[in-house]
């Protein structure tokens, strides 16, 4: 067993070496460092950024606040309740902020457009949501560990984080209430533990109401690693948005479709929003302010994507 696992090592080391070498050629700006306390200990660095084993990030999280450091970092950023908890006195104790990267919407155009659109009152109330969040599996070439709900959180809690987070901001909703969850291995029968879909519906404090569902399931003639989705629905109209492909039509993603009052209208916006999110951040972080997100926010989307995957049930 030793003798395996110093091979391993060696491998993992060989790996991650040629990754380092790979992003420095890319970003010759950037420095390899040693180790994490040659980070942590650097008076010169203000935010640390992670995208660990998601098991690893709270506790990471912890360590890099403890340094006097923001922390970002890939969600899910947690996969226990209780981390959540020590996130949010650490964040109390220390004033520092702790973002998280909800990429499904901060960092896709049209996403951030539908949200713009609802500030402007073009539907309405948003009284309800429906996400879909198909992925593809890739399944040759994930490490062990993404085949293991101990270490990434289950289905829901990872790619469900987008989906909880989208419904809580699209709906101007500060908490929201878990209805009904389901997981399941339908295909993947190599990995017992692993989950390959899930689905869950929500209530939020304001009413507003939300189904999603997310899976592993995209196949591989699909021209984007999933087809994401989400529809709005407003008391005045309704939204549409087609994140990264309108299928058999165009291979571009960022399509919204806006029904109201006055019409219906196509926008194609790639290249024409912006990612506002990471300026706002790194200023919030600088100022002491919450522009960006707010940190409750930002902790009660990942709270309620743990609750969805506790409450879970599953599918044989």
């Amino acid at each position: 067993m030793g003798e395996k696992l110093e091979i391993a090592s060696k491998v993992y080391l060989s790996l991650y070496a040629e990754k380092v070498q790979k992003f420095i050629q890319t970003y010759p700006q950037a420095r390899a460092a040693a180790s994490e306390e040659e980070i942590l200990q650097d008076k010169t660095i203000q935010l640390v950024a992670s995208a660990n084993i998601p098991v690893q990030r709270g506790p990471l999280g912890l360590r890099v606040l403890d340094a006097g450091k923001h922390y970002f970092v890939d969600k899910p950023a947690f996969t226990t309740m209780a981390q959540v908890e020590q996130a949010k006195q650490k964040v109390a104790e220390t004033g520092l902020r702790w973002g998280i990267y909800y990429s499904e919407r901060l960092h896709v155009e049209s996403a951030i457009f539908a949200g713009q659109l609802i500030e402007e009152g073009a539907i309405g109330r948003v009284i309800s949501v429906m996400g879909t969040g198909p992925h593809r599996a890739n399944v040759n070439s994930r490490p062990d560990w993404f085949f293991d709900p101990e270490q990434y959180g289950g289905i829901l809690t990872d790619i469900g984080s987008h989906q909880i987070e989208q419904f809580l901001h699209y709906a101007n909703a500060k908490s929201a209430k878990v209805l009904h969850s389901t997981v399941a291995n339908y295909h993947y029968k190599q990995y017992p533990e692993f989950q390959d879909y899930g689905d869950a519906t929500l209530v939020a404090d304001n009413g507003a109401t939300f189904y999603f569902r997310v899976d592993w399931f995209t196949p591989d003639g699909l021209g984007t690693w999933g087809d994401g989705r989400v529809t709005i629905i407003g008391t005045e109209g309704y939204i549409e948005v087609r994140k990264y492909i309108d299928i058999a039509r165009s291979k571009e993603g960022n399509h919204l479709f806006l029904v109201n009052g006055e019409g219906e209208k196509y926008y194609q916006l790639s290249g024409k929003v912006g990612y506002p999110f990471f300026g706002q951040f790194i200023l919030d972080c600088i100022n002491g302010t919450e522009n960006a997100m707010t940190q409750e926010h930002a902790f009660t989307a990942a709270a309620l994507c743990i609750e969805a995957q506790e409450k879970a049930i599953k599918i044989e």
